[in-house]
């Protein structure tokens, strides 16, 4: 979890509790205190969900960019690794010939 999401997280966690303590203080009939507070947690349990699915999905496109990355890298090394490959066995086949040459 990146810094920027664990102070997402904590403001709502800390609204939320603010938000209860406020409506256990206040004047009104228990009916409307459970009701606000069941309201109040419903609102946090919506916006930690849509937190966890932007975590998830970032996660997702950062993967993604890695394997990218990685495959490409890849490739990149096997096409240098077949280049020198070629590149030895020409200038062995090379020194082979200039060897008989003067043999």
């Amino acid at each position: 979890m990146t810094s920027n999401s664990k102070i997402v997280l904590g403001l709502a966690t800390a609204a939320a509790a603010g938000a209860v303590i406020g409506l256990l203080f206040a004047p009104e009939k228990g009916t409307e205190i459970r009701d606000k507070v069941r309201e109040t947690a419903n609102g946090f349990a919506s916006d930690l969900l849509d937190a966890l699915q932007r975590g998830r999905q970032q996660y997702t496109d950062i993967k993604d960019n890695v394997e990218d990355k990685a495959k490409e890298l890849k490739s990149k090394a096997d096409e240098k690794i077949t280049e020198v490959k070629d590149r030895v066995s020409e200038e062995a086949e090379n020194a082979k010939n200039k060897a008989q040459r003067y043999a």
